[in-house]
């Protein structure tokens, strides 16, 4: 019993630790929709979104389980892992740089000159990265979870505030873009600071297979979780033009900050947190209950008071996008059980398993935007929610009903 309230503690605090890093980068995201709604025009936001949703899908890219192999790896094997993923972090994002410039150069050439150039500046970033990345991994494994969530949310809000005060200054979709390369320095010196670590070149190098058949399948989960969050907007740019996907913007913006906030952050903390469980399945059980008591009561605010503070903080010209932030909000619920059984998925090496749900969604989604689309914004946030939460509690709870194999052996 000790055991499980100290694993439940632990979990908890690392939560907060990471909830607040992101209800902070959401809170000054918000004063950045604040003043974008008020000094920018939809078009412009749209143009913004576009270039946004562009490059969070090739960002995704990095999200390619070579952290967690780290996290996970005994203490024996450590060093030659951290050998080999430190060149495939510098092989990742160098590609993705090259990639995404081309594909910004590609836009331009297109015709859609501002979303690429847009684009291809949001390549910088990938260039800080790999420098930083073994060294993120390595504090989560020594359980410095609350430094690491400190590090990302100064870089977070510093960009938000950065790009505050350009939109007031620079009215402009650049200042959506600019603010994301400019603290990415930063955070490279911040995360070498905390947890330093050089590569050492006499240290053997893992195999490589081993990092390809976990990691191929996680590439695949963040990709399709990025289309998952930012096809509909990319539907939207392009049937409904950039002026409705700036509206659009906003309204996911008011809608799902918190959810998305809060999900990154379960994710983040709940694999090695899992990792340390003996009886996962019950761990994963305790942490839906209270992922569910600890987001509800916000879900249940900010769908009530929409159509007070939508208007309050975007002005009134904004207020009819109030219901669709309503509706927007009740997402939050699905989401929050399909994370933490996609994190005990992994834990489990069945990333298979997640990728595969995450597919059915993606696709899903993307074709009830297209249906969506002609009959307004209010009728695809609707088909957003409904379709979200059908697939994920179908593919969550068989999961979470499915005695644990110690609930097997009682019996």
């Amino acid at each position: 019993m000790s055991r499980t309230f100290s694993g439940t503690s632990s979990l908890l605090t690392n939560l907060m630790a990471f909830g607040a890093s992101e209800v902070s980068g959401k809170a000054t995201r918000l004063l950045v929709v604040v003043a974008i709604s008020r000094t920018l025009s939809a078009e412009n936001v749209g143009y913004a979104a576009a270039a946004l949703a562009v490059g969070e899908v090739l960002k995704s890219l990095t999200e390619n389980g070579i952290g967690q192999r780290i996290i996970a790896a005994h203490k024996d094997n450590l060093e030659a892992i951290c050998h080999s993923a430190h060149r495939l972090f510098w092989g990742y994002c160098v590609g993705l740089t090259l990639i995404q410039m081309a594909l910004g150069l590609g836009l331009h050439f297109a015709g859609q000159t501002t979303v690429g150039a847009l684009v291809g500046l949001m390549a910088i970033e990938y260039l800080f990265m790999p420098a930083g990345l073994v060294q993120v991994a390595l504090a989560m494994r020594e359980d410095r979870l609350k430094r690491v969530a400190i590090i990302s949310a100064a870089q977070v809000s510093g960009a938000n505030l950065i790009a505050v005060a350009l939109a007031f200054t620079w009215a402009s979709p650049l200042v959506l873009i600019l603010p994301r390369v400019l603290t990415a320095p930063i955070w490279l010196v911040a995360v070498r600071h905390l947890r330093p670590w050089q590569r050492n070149s006499k240290a053997p190098l893992a195999p490589l297979p081993p990092f390809l058949t976990y990691g191929l399948p996680v590439t695949g989960i963040e990709l399709v979780k990025a289309l998952r969050l930012h096809a509909d907007k990319i539907v939207v740019g392009a049937l409904l033009g950039p002026k409705a996907l700036g509206i659009y913007f906003l309204a996911f913006n008011a809608g799902l900050s918190l959810a998305t906030s809060f999900c990154a952050a379960l994710s983040i903390v709940l694999f090695p947190h899992l990792c340390q469980e003996a009886d996962q399945h019950a761990a994963l059980r305790r942490t839906v209950k209270l992922s569910l008591a600890c987001i509800l009561p916000f879900v249940l605010l900010q769908c009530l008071f929409a159509p007070i503070y939508v208007p309050m903080l975007l002005g009134a010209k904004w207020a009819h996008i109030a219901p669709t932030v309503s509706v927007l909000c009740l997402a939050a619920l699905p989401l929050t059980i399909w994370t933490a059984v996609a994190a005990s998925l992994r834990v489990s090496g069945r990333p298979k398993v997640e990728f595969i749900v995450t597919l059915i969604l993606t696709i899903a989604l993307v074709i009830s935007a297209i249906i969506a689309a002609p009959y307004g914004l209010g009728t695809m946030a609707t088909a957003y929610v409904i379709t979200t939460t059908t697939i994920l509690l179908a593919a969550a709870l068989p999961h979470l009903l499915k005695p644990s194999p110690q609930e097997l052996r009682k019996v």
